[in-house]
């Protein structure tokens, strides 16, 4: 099984999620939002998947520190838009396997679905 988990590393949620995959021997990929920022296409298909609602993290530093224009009328394409330019506005970690996309760390979701 391949998974890729794609974050930022200093990222507490998405350390512990680290550390949980490397618990159950769970080999895993990181790709560093920093570094290698996600396209629109990219960001767009994490949507379609798991809803621009949950993909958009509006409870951390960035978002709070957006322009009110930016956070007024939010549409999905004015969200994907704004998580491009800021890739951390969205929620951490986004984890890609075979079986789909999970957004978050959820201990026993990720236990059912990676176990």
């Amino acid at each position: 099984m391949t998974i890729t988990i794609n974050g930022i590393p200093n990222c507490d949620t998405v350390k512990k999620a680290r550390k949980w995959l490397e618990a159950q021997g769970l080999d895993h990929s990181f790709r560093d939002f920093k570094k290698d920022p996600p396209s629109a296409d990219e960001v767009g298909g994490w949507a379609d998947a798991a809803g621009w609602e949950v993909l958009l993290n509006k409870r951390g530093t960035t978002f709070r520190k957006l322009d009110e224009a930016d956070k007024a009328d939010l549409t999905r394409e004015k969200a994907i838009a704004l998580m491009v330019q800021h890739p951390s506005l969205i929620k951490r970690p986004v984890l890609e396997q075979e079986g789909g996309l999970m957004v978050g760390f959820n201990e026993a979701e990720w236990k059912d679905t990676l176990c």
